[in-house]
């Protein structure tokens, strides 16, 4: 009796342990889709009756962004690049993929097939508390910050960013930094203009210095 007394007493302990391990992914996965739920119910209404779309599908939206962060420096110390990935990873909270060379270089001693960045792609959830970190700690960490330029976009909808250094992002520590890197943010939206694609970033919260960009 004891035996199965023990037995139930541990069932019920650890049914109580997988609801409290279920509950925070969940609180988690809400706190990401934040910003998604702002486009899905203020954005998407603003943008159909700006641009006069008939159809919700017709509405633009963000289709994933693309980090990129070239390491030159990794040619002549490999250790630059491990670094870089690592802090990559910290920022996106994705595991990055390594960029090699495509062509040979004589006078940068650059070898085809040479690993020289780290890129991640985020989607849906990621993405979108990606954007919301970007947008509302990171950019306003940027020293005499006062707006993105709107001359970045290119031709197709959609928009990438130059960070000059990464600790503009809270999750680095500088202390245990070794060297300030850049990359490239390029936000990937299923808008057919750039027109489009700026209202739906603005609207998303990125801070361009203009307002408004004129359609063709």
């Amino acid at each position: 009796m004891a035996e199965k007394k023990a037995k139930k007493d541990g069932a019920v302990k650890k049914d109580k342990v997988s609801k409290k391990e279920t509950a925070t992914p969940e609180k988690e996965i809400k706190v990401k889709v934040r910003l998604f739920e702002d486009y899905k119910k203020d954005i998407v209404p603003s943008l159909m009756k700006k641009f006069g779309y008939k159809s919700v599908m017709q509405v633009p939206k963000l289709d994933k962004i693309v980090v990129n962060m070239g390491v030159g420096a990794a040619v002549a110390d490999p250790k630059i690049l491990e670094e870089a990935i690592k802090e990559l990873e910290t920022i996106t909270g994705q595991k990055p993929s390594v960029r090699k060379a495509k062509k040979a270089i004589s006078n940068f001693k650059l070898r085809e097939g040479l690993k020289i960045g780290a890129m991640v792609t985020l989607r849906r959830e990621r993405m979108y508390e990606f954007m919301d970190r970007f947008v509302n700690v990171a950019l306003p960490r940027v020293r005499d910050f006062r707006g993105l330029s709107d001359k970045s976009f290119d031709g197709r909808g959609n928009y990438t960013i130059g960070v000059k250094e990464q600790i503009i992002f809270p999750e680095i520590n500088v202390e245990k930094i070794t060297k300030v890197m850049g990359m490239d943010i390029t936000f990937v939206t299923t808008a057919k203009s750039d027109a489009e694609a700026f209202d739906l970033l603005l609207a998303l919260g990125v801070p361009f210095i203009k307002k408004e960009i004129k359609t063709a």
